[in-house]
């Protein structure tokens, strides 16, 4: 086998080229470093490419989904989201944290995102929100789904962290429903080292969490006409200093911008590396030991992902023993180690919820893992991993 003396879980996604172009821009005479024109050129830019009218970079992934949440409960008020317990924990912290209830939900095994059947059924008077988890660069949409929440006036919110590139009906995840998140961390498809954003084409929307991004100031509204209105009602209040919501600051730096501008020009020929690798390597995995059957057509993936179809403890242990041995870096549980419901701080919020009512999470929680997949992985190496994998046990 030619696999290489150690695979890591992520590698640098910063080139010699971004290098330059931060270079660049911090050589001249003085530059702009908090956010401002190139945070705003990577904006226009990042909507164009996902496919919305507007996006507000934040300085993480994680704060993405906190003002999405923040901003759903100002305009729509209390109420539920119906979500999965297979995420970040960030997703689930986003929305506790906004004064929201979580209702969970099981996945499905061929997307690994939120089961769309049982996530309609779970919808009632008080819900105001769907969070559909795109996992590992797998789209969970469908039809049906955005259908019936549009019908409903739900919200569905993508968290996109993992899946830059995916899609649905040739549409890229993110563009689907009526906000999305993204991470761009470090070895991302896309990164600013740290950063994320919040897309939507609703215009109000993407005002608020303008705002919500800077201490909730309204001078950071682009609405000359809500700008106004309010400093007229506060006319004892400097316009500059008015503070229309409880918020913090999540904003970006010019840097981010910059390493945001140099990498985008490449993200669509590392997504057709990423997806290619993985479509190779499920056709290489023994099908009667691994799932190989999900539906990554349209998919972006982050990683390879490794499910067995049986749950056995013992296989378990040999295939982590087959990957140590290789020093192949690995996570099980999938993405943010599997069932959040099993996580302390999810035990102590929701005592009355079960991990085992979701089975699906559970097997992926117990029995499945991820490997880097990144664009200088060759096609021999993907075979050599999937003959590593097939012989374990």
């Amino acid at each position: 086998m030619t696999l290489p003396d150690t695979w890591p879980l992520m590698a640098n996604n910063i080139t010699d080229e971004d290098l330059g172009a931060l270079r660049g821009y911090l050589s001249q005479s003085d530059p702009r470093l908090t956010h401002g024109p190139k945070v705003e050129e990577f904006e226009t830019a990042w909507a164009q490419w996902v496919g919305v009218q507007h996006a507000v970079m934040v300085n993480s992934g994680s704060s993405a989904n906190d003002l999405t949440f923040l901003a759903i409960r100002e305009i729509k008020g209390s109420g539920e989201v119906v979500m999965p317990p297979l995420g970040w924990i960030s997703d689930l912290s986003a929305v506790v944290q906004a004064g929201l209830t979580p209702v969970f939900v099981d996945i499905d095994p061929l997307t690994l995102g939120i089961n769309n059947a049982q996530a309609l059924s779970r919808c009632g008077p008080r819900t105001i929100a769907l969070l559909a988890i795109h996992i590992l660069g797998l789209n969970c949409l469908s039809k049906d789904l955005l259908d019936a929440c549009k019908t409903d006036s739900i919200s569905v919110v993508e968290d996109v962290c993992e899946s830059h590139g995916a899609t649905f009906e040739g549409m890229r995840c993110g563009s689907l429903g009526h906000v999305s998140n993204f991470s761009f961390y470090y070895a991302h498809h896309l990164t600013t080292i740290e950063g994320g954003a919040v897309c939507t084409n609703d215009a109000e929307f993407a005002d608020v969490v303008r705002m919500m991004r800077s201490h909730g100031l309204v001078r950071e509204s682009r609405n000359d006409s809500k700008r106004s209105q309010i400093s007229s009602m506060f006319p004892d209040l400097n316009p500059e200093f008015i503070f229309q919501y409880l918020a913090r600051n999540n904003r970006p730096t010019e840097l981010s911008g910059v390493l945001g501008l140099s990498q985008l020009p490449r993200l669509d020929d590392n997504v057709d590396v990423r997806r290619r690798n993985f479509r190779q390597f499920l056709e290489k995995l023994d099908a009667s030991k691994f799932r190989v059957e999900f539906e990554a057509n349209e998919s972006s993936n982050y990683s390879f992902i490794v499910v067995l179809r049986e749950a056995s403890f013992k296989n378990r242990e040999r295939i982590e023993h087959a990957l140590r041995g290789s020093s192949i870096e690995f996570r099980r549980g999938l993405s943010g180690g599997g069932n959040l419901l099993r996580q302390p701080v999810a035990r102590q919020l929701f005592p009355d919820c079960v991990p085992t009512d979701f089975p699906e999470v559970e097997h992926v929680h117990h029995f499945g893992w991820y490997i880097g997949n990144h664009p200088g992985i060759n096609e021999q190496q993907v075979h050599d991993l999937a003959l590593l994998l097939n012989g374990a046990f």
